[in-house]
Order: C-alpha cells, then sequence, then structure tokens
C-alpha cells in the first residue's frame, strides 16, 4: 500500500491521457487549448504498465482524465485496460461529455464504472458562455442514456463563479429533485493562469453547505477510495450534493489520490511544483523498477496544498492534469 510521511493512504489513481482539450472554459483554457510541449503522451502499453503497478501498490480506483480524454481514439480500449488490471475494483471517468450520446455505449461496454461529466451552468446560453460550445442539450440526452443504462453511477461536476453561476444553486436543487445524480459544487481554484479571474468570481462552499444542514440534508458516508467531496443526500431528493472545498480547514488530511500526466509524469499534488518523471521506467513490461521508483517518489509528497499562501506550483490551468 502506497503510504506518505503522514500516514496517509493512497487508493485512487487520477490518470491523464491528454492535456489537449476542445472546450474554452473561462476558468481554465478562455483562449483555448494552446500547446507548449511534444505531445509525447502516455502510449497504450504504457498506460497498461501504469495501471499495473499501481495495482499492485493497492490503488483501486481508476479515473481517466484529460484535458478531453475522449479525444483520444483508443479510450475505450484505455477504459478496458484499466477495468482488467488486477487489483483495479473500479474505473472511472472525468468528460466535458461534448459527444456523449455516441460515446456513452462503447465505454459502458468498456466496463467503465463511474462517469463524470462537467456542467457548469443548466441556462443553455450561460453554458454556451463559459465553454464556447453550445453542447448542453446534446450532453443532458447523454446522461440520460447513461442513467438509462443502469450501468454506472453519475456525477456532475459544477465549477462555482460568482458571476456565472453562484446565485443559481436553487435551479440545481430543483433539478435533483427527480434526478439520480450527484451534483458535485466545486470551489474555483486558483492556478498559474486565472488570477485575476479567481480573485473575481471565487464563492466559497462552506455557505452552500450551511444552507443544505438547515434545509435537512444530511453527511453520506465517505468510501477509503472516495475523492475529496463532502456529500449530502435528503430523503426528497433521488439526487445528492457533493461539496469540494480545496479553501476549507484540514482538506488535505484525507488526500487519498495521486496523479500521473499525460506526459507521464508523477504528482504528488494538483499544485506541486513540477511532475516527477516515471517516462524511463515505462518503456518495458517489468513494473517492479517503476514500483520502487514510485515509492521512493512518495517522500517528497507534502502535508497540504500551499493555496491559501497563494502559491499554485507549476500548475497554469486545470487541463494540464484533469482537475
Amino acid at each position: 500500500m502506497l503510504t506518505d510521511n503522514f500516514g496517509r493512504k493512497f487508493y485512487y489513481l487520477r490518470l491523464s491521457i491528454t492535456d489537449v482539450c476542445n472546450f474554452r472554459c473561462n476558468y481554465c483554457l478562455p483562449d483555448g487549448y494552446q500547446c507548449d510541449h511534444d505531445r509525447d503522451f502516455l502510449s497504450f502499453a504504457e498506460i497498461q504498465r501504469v495501471a499495473k503497478a499501481f495495482g499492485q501498490l493497492g490503488t483501486e480506483k481508476i479515473r481517466i482524465t484529460g484535458g478531453e480524454p475522449s479525444l483520444r481514439k483508443d479510450l475505450p480500449d484505455i477504459i478496458a485496460a484499466c477495468k482488467q488490471t488486477e487489483h483495479i475494483k473500479k474505473v472511472a471517468l472525468t468528460s466535458n461529455g461534448y459527444k456523449l450520446p455516441e460515446h456513452i455505449n462503447p465505454w459502458l461496454d468498456a466496463g467503465l464504472d463511474a462517469l463524470n461529466i462537467s456542467i457548469d451552468s443548466l441556462d443553455p446560453r450561460q453554458f454556451h458562455a463559459i465553454t464556447g460550445h453550445d453542447k448542453l442539450p446534446k450532453i443532458l440526452k447523454g446522461i440520460d442514456m447513461a442513467l438509462a443504462s443502469g450501468k454506472t453511477s453519475v456525477k456532475i461536476n459544477t465549477v462555482l463563479m460568482r458571476e456565472f453561476n453562484g446565485y443559481d444553486i436553487k435551479t440545481y436543487l430543483d433539478w435533483l429533485k427527480d434526478t439520480p445524480v450527484t451534483l458535485r459544487f466545486i470551489e474555483l481554484m486558483q492556478t498559474g493562469d486565472n488570477q485575476d479571474f479567481f480573485n473575481k468570481q471565487h464563492v466559497q462552499a462552506s455557505r452552500i453547505k450551511q444552507n443544505l444542514l438547515l434545509d435537512g440534508w444530511l453527511p453520506s458516508i465517505r468510501d477509503k477510495s472516495s475523492g475529496p467531496a463532502q456529500e449530502f443526500y435528503h430523503p426528497d431528493y433521488q439526487g445528492k450534493v457533493g461539496l469540494i472545498m480545496p479553501y476549507s480547514k484540514d482538506f488535505c488530511n484525507t488526500c487519498n489520490r495521486l496523479r500521473i500526466s499525460a506526459l507521464g509524469k508523477l504528482h504528488l499534488c494538483l499544485f506541486t511544483e513540477a511532475g516527477l518523471s516515471l517516462k524511463e521506467y515505462l518503456q518495458q513490461d517489468d513494473v517492479e523498477p517503476l514500483k520502487q521508483q514510485i515509492v521512493a517518489m512518495m517522500s517528497d509528497k507534502k502535508a497540504t496544498h500551499f493555496l491559501h499562501d497563494k502559491i499554485t506550483g507549476a500548475t497554469k490551468n486545470l487541463a494540464m492534469l484533469g482537475g
């Protein structure tokens, strides 16, 4: 089992397979994707080796991320490879859902267990303003298809922004009355490229938490491989609410996840100064040297991120690592 110097155990790997994204979300890539490196993304064989090594080190859950992971044509094969890896119990995917109706069945057939889709507004015009794409109706259709299949859980990611959706919490809660998804409100995080936007748009989710508790929402029990969200349920709602509050006290105490970038670097935190390259250890099928290197690198993991000090490390935007 992977552990760090603070006794935290790591059951959860976020695996980026590309940093390319076709959306232009105002909080992440307002000018669109700008490539400043060779696109030497992890090959299929390298991804298999990463999954095998982490599985043998105690990882139980792999979340496939981007950029936008569905831009890779071999995504169904990647899902299947992760799912078939020994010790991996759950394979999840985070996507913007831009072609969800066309993609959902191949993903499910490959063994996908959990799907996260980003929807930063349920108003089509506001969604277009945030993402640069008029795709909301199509994405909602794909979510309905995923739910109807009964094969996958569905979560919706919503980045809170004061002027774009921070005032519209009731619309989301009304949607959850009859929609069995977990809607996760994510506090906007400062990155290297968004400081002015962050200062204008950041909303503390603690206020939403207080209102939920006052309205009868109850905390859910966390699984050991769950992400960082605090989740709540209500007997009158089919859906749940999750809150990701990276600026809250002791947020990092329950950290259980590591990240591999699409370039084959281990990131011990979303906001580390730089990733630690594993590329040279991914060129052979014997994963023992790879495992030894991962274990050795764990000694560098810090007790916390340094977002409170406005230190964002090498993370220019969230597309670099899939959040």
